[in-house]
């Protein structure tokens, strides 16, 4: 079978291997869809990672169809379509350093335990759908790190697949009002499609007067204050949390998902005067299955977060696609 591998900085080939045979306690998955993740572009430019450097196997965002089952795992049977936590894998995690990548024709799932290392899902979902399921799982985790009240005030700032997946979250989570920011008229749009109530674009428009507008003024101790309860930068840019900040009343909580690349100075006067939260978020400790009902129940919506669909065999395509800027929003690799 083959298998998208780094292979030395700046490379990345498909690579033959030998397609793995499960043990009792393990599952073999026929790969039917892959998303692309800007960690698999950084692995590429850098070489590889740790303790695999040079020869890092690609692809954390995986949805198939079981082929081979063990004799001791139970709650699942061949034919049934899955999606996978990578971090159960106990050769590491899939894809991030670990033994086994999901851009692969086949994925051997190790100690396969139903509900911890993989779900089932029903089969009228589309795999371009299911395999969405990893990166809503972070997304779930950064809105769930920002503990949402029903008919909290929310803005997402950022709408890529994470920031769209979390005003998803919020909606799901009992927001009262979701606001999605960004610079892309088009994603913009998206943001709507999915069902964000309104959309603010930051290089038109004065977020902090936009915010006051939609959401009322806060009670703050200087006047100007926005009334909006929850700010999630799923953006990772200096500006973000600048705004957030400027706008934050008291007792607001800012999350912070997106990657920041730079370090942002602080206004720590602001942050104690007014008591503001700020919460780092990283992953899915609990979400990855916890995503999925909502996936399953909404797929239309998310189905919208997909900009591009790219066959295994032009995966070349699709990472070149996913390094450019602004050229796509979520490339997801499919499987004949």
């Amino acid at each position: 079978m083959k298998v998208a591998t780094v292979t030395g900085a700046g490379r990345a080939e498909l690579l033959e291997v030998d397609q793995p045979q499960p043990g009792p306690a393990d599952v073999l998955v026929r790969m039917r869809a892959c998303g692309i993740c800007g960690s698999d572009t950084f692995y590429i430019t850098i070489g590889g990672i740790p303790p695999r450097q040079g020869c890092t196997p690609l692809g954390h965002e995986p949805a198939g169809e079981v082929v081979q089952v063990g004799a001791d795992v139970t709650g699942i049977s061949e034919g049934d379509h899955v999606v996978i936590n990578p971090m159960a894998a106990p050769s590491g995690i899939i894809g991030n350093g670990g033994a086994t990548g999901a851009l692969a024709d086949y994925l051997l799932v190790e100690n396969a335990v139903r509900g911890v290392s993989l779900e089932v899902i029903p089969d009228h979902i589309p795999w371009e759908v299911a395999a969405l399921n990893e990166p809503m799982a972070v997304a779930r985790h950064g809105a769930n790190r920002c503990q949402p009240k029903p008919g909290d005030k929310v803005v997402v700032f950022g709408a890529g697949p994470v920031g769209l997946g979390a005003a998803l979250a919020f909606k799901s989570l009992g927001a009262g009002h979701v606001v999605v920011v960004d610079i892309l008229p088009g994603r913009l749009d998206k943001a709507l499609q999915i069902g964000a109530d309104a959309v603010i674009n930051s290089a038109e428009d004065n977020v902090v007067d936009r915010l006051i507008d939609l959401h009322g003024e806060g009670e703050a101790m200087f006047p100007g204050k926005a009334g909006t309860d929850i700010y999630l930068d799923a953006a990772g840019v200096p500006a973000v949390v600048d705004a957030a900040l400027t706008a934050a009343k008291r007792h607001a909580t800012l999350g912070i998902v997106g990657v920041h690349k730079e370090q942002v100075p602080v206004d720590f006067v602001n942050i104690m005067s007014n008591e503001i939260t700020i919460t780092g978020s990283m992953g899915y400790p609990d979400e990855i299955f916890e995503v999925t009902k909502d996936l399953v129940e909404n797929w239309e919506k998310y189905a919208l977060i997909v900009s591009h669909t790219v066959p295994f065999s032009e995966v070349d395509d699709g990472f070149r696609l996913a390094s450019t800027p602004g050229a796509a929003d979520k490339i997801v690799i499919t499987f004949p």
